[in-house]
């Protein structure tokens, strides 16, 4: 080794961050191995590189003992006394020893493990740059299709685009950029593996962060996202600030907040909803753009009917059932639609009035606390049994001890009067 390699590991930790002292030690471990592959010793060897001018020394580590029985891994004490007489048993002497030909071997293993040292450095580098990156937002650029799975370049590395995770309708043709959102990042043995998605509901939060500054700022907040990645998506927002608007913020000047948005989901419609607490609210507002007169909850079942405009049923229920189904996804609640006159119609099957339901879906409502009540009700009477049997057990185990210790007494009380009959007998017997 030569300064020239020790420039060239200096370059490297510069370019691509790989700690030299890395390279170092694995060189040594190397060497080591190169070492009894090459000269078929089982000698313990150490290999010493100096770091600044890269000078290689070989040292056969042998221990002091008052009798060799290996050579190869012993020295005796007087051999070792005559080398320092400050030798005692139990110490290592490191012998050091030049093989033939080993300059040829140490440089071959230098490249070999300085090369391999790289890929990994470089491999983790990149792992740990994008592991913590998860769930965020990206921009790639398509290099290739294989097997329906995009490849796409990230500039540092490449990451997979799997078919489940595209949308439909989009190309994917080579050379085009698009936003998305990082999946998941896994050690594999050709490096990361980088999932990326672009129908999954987080590129959409991720994307109201990135165009709107309210929700990055924690100002307006998203509840939660519905998304048919392609078609439609619902987002449910609201806002900390009385002040501000949550809707407004997120639409923007003549729609240009949430226009840039769509622009980059290949034109999929949104649908910015408010949030309340109110159920029955939030249930309205999700069945958005039609118009939903009256809610009626069963939290029992956590179902909800609304009632609708006759001439608003389809646009409530969306084409093949997507708008409720996506509204169901928002709030978490199965939600049936009836428009005014089926509404009616069920009523009079029911032969009931509409005040009758509406007490029919509160009661539910009184029917899951008293259940509740009657739950605590009862743990704390099982409760109460438990303490009445351990403490009936307690009694019982007190009683068995006793009348273990009255019947253990016993037959000592019978043996004292049979003793006393029997110095009673004897006593007349010698009278």
């Amino acid at each position: 080794m030569n300064q020239e390699f020790i420039d060239a590991l200096n370059e490297i930790e510069k370019e691509k961050g790989i700690s030299k002292e890395i390279i170092f030690e694995a060189l040594e471990s190397a060497l080591v191995s190169s070492y009894r592959k090459n000269y078929g010793t089982s000698e313990n060897v150490i290999v010493n590189m100096d770091r600044e001018t890269g000078e290689i020394k070989l040292f056969a580590s042998k221990n002091v003992v008052e009798e060799v029985e290996d050579p190869q891994l012993e020295i005796s004490l007087d051999e070792a006394k005559k080398i320092d007489p400050d030798y005692t048993i139990g110490d290592v002497y490191n012998l050091e020893i030049h093989p033939k030909n080993f300059g040829r071997i140490a440089a071959q293993t230098a490249k070999q493990v300085v090369i391999q040292r790289i890929k990994d450095a470089e491999r983790d580098i990149v792992f740990d740059e994008y592991v913590e990156r998860e769930k965020e937002i990206i921009t790639g650029v398509v290099q290739r299709k294989s097997y329906n799975n995009v490849y796409v370049d990230l500039g540092t590395t490449e990451a997979i685009l799997p078919y489940g995770e595209q949308i439909n309708g989009e190309s994917y043709n080579h050379g085009d950029r698009y936003k998305m959102l990082i999946l998941s990042v896994e050690k594999s043995t050709k490096g990361p593996q980088i999932v990326l998605s672009r129908s999954h509901p987080d590129l959409i939060k991720r994307l109201f962060e990135l165009e709107i500054p309210e929700v990055s700022e924690g100002i307006v907040e998203i509840y939660s996202i519905s998304r048919e990645a392609g078609s439609r998506t619902k987002i449910a927002v609201f806002s900390r600030d009385p002040e501000v608007d949550p809707l407004g913020a997120c639409v923007g000047y003549k729609g240009q907040r949430v226009n840039a948005i769509v622009d980059e989901i290949d034109n999929e419609k949104i649908d910015i909803v408010i949030f309340e607490k109110e159920v029955d609210k939030f249930i309205a507002n999700s069945l958005s753009p039609s118009k939903v007169e009256k809610v009626f909850i069963n939290e029992a079942e956590k179902s909800a009917l609304a009632i609708v405009p006759d001439y608003q049923l389809s646009l409530a229920i969306g084409k093949e059932g997507q708008n409720v189904r996506l509204a169901a996804k928002l709030t978490g609640w199965k939600i049936d639609i009836k428009s005014n006159l089926q509404f009616e119609e069920y009523l009079e099957e029911r032969d009931i009035t509409e005040e009758e339901l509406r007490e029919e879906f509160e009661n539910s409502k009184k029917d899951i606390s008293e259940d509740n009540e009657e739950n605590c009700e009862e743990t704390l009477e099982n409760l109460d049994n438990l303490d009445n049997v351990e403490s009936n057990l307690n009694d019982k185990e007190e009683l068995d001890l006793e009348n273990s210790y009255n019947e253990d007494e016993k037959p000592l009380e019978i043996k004292e009067e049979e003793l006393e009959t029997e110095t009673s007998t004897t006593d007349e017997e010698e009278i």
